[in-house]
């Protein structure tokens, strides 16, 4: 029996008070997740590959050309928030295949024959997805020490910083989910998980500002999500780092945007199984 089976029986032996059994089995679901990360180092290596080789091999060069303006902060420092965001975001995007791997396993439906509901599944789901970006944090913020980059260590905007990154990964976890359940099978979601990741990775303020890309590219970086966690990060983690948004904007964007898909994947769900 793997260890996400045996989380299974404890979700359903939860306390029967609505808020406390959501959070219980939330929990439940998302213990289970963190643990097959403990159980399984060598993915902890290759979740550091990417962010090393963004701040080190592709941060350098176009730093070197300086082709990109970033006002009064250097591009190194302007880069490495978009960094960690996109390393969140790759992470999180592919989330998705677990649950196909479960449904093939029989795991999702022990799953959805326990009394937790589904939103507490698809919750708990997304919170192992953003607590798993912390891993990409921790790197990106080593790196970031090594090349010299301008970073903040007060405790608020370390909090803060964490917390944006744990809310975005959750809710690029989350809409991976939502794509598993359309799509139902591991072919077909590794090729769609492919094609959102870069429009939603270069829509966005991650490697240049909004205002270098033309109006309508503009306005779709507006509507995308990951704009608004780069933004916050870059005030958080940079010192001096610029904010087109204020800080509660980002933080409010972010979390409005995980409830809408968290409500969207929990009817979804079932459909996995069937």
């Amino acid at each position: 029996m793997t260890s996400l089976e045996r989380a299974v029986p404890h979700v359903a032996s939860a306390e029967p008070v609505a808020p406390v059994r959501f959070l219980l089995d939330s929990w439940t679901v998302a213990h289970a997740e963190i643990r097959k990360l403990a159980h399984d180092p060598t993915e902890v290596l290759t979740r550091a590959v990417q962010p090393i080789l963004w701040l080190l091999v592709f941060g350098q060069v176009i730093a070197q050309s300086r082709v990109i303006a970033t006002g009064n902060l250097s591009y190194m420092d302007f880069l490495t928030p978009g960094v960690l965001a996109q390393s969140a975001l790759f992470s999180a995007i592919f989330f998705g295949i677990a649950v196909i791997w479960e449904r093939d396993l029989g795991v999702l439906h022990k799953y959805l024959v326990s009394p937790a509901s589904r939103e507490a599944l698809v919750t708990g789901k997304a919170v192992a997805g953003g607590l798993r970006a912390l891993v990409q944090t921790f790197v990106v913020y080593i790196v970031a020490v090594l090349v010299g980059i301008h970073l903040r260590w007060e405790i608020p905007a370390l909090v803060g910083a964490a917390l944006v990154v744990v809310l975005g990964a959750a809710g690029f976890a989350t809409f991976s989910l939502i794509v598993a359940c359309l799509v139902r099978t591991r072919e077909r979601f590794m090729g769609i998980g492919q094609i959102l990741t870069m429009p939603l990775f270069f829509a966005s303020s991650a490697i240049y500002p909004i205002a270098m890309m033309p109006g309508w590219l503009q306005v779709l970086a507006h509507l995308n999500p990951l704009t608004y966690q780069v933004d916050a990060l870059r005030a958080l983690m940079i010192d001096g780092g610029p904010s087109t948004y204020p800080i509660a904007l980002d933080i409010s964007v972010l979390a409005v945007t995980v409830v809408v898909l968290v409500a969207i994947a929990s009817r979804l769900y079932p459909r996995l199984a069937q």
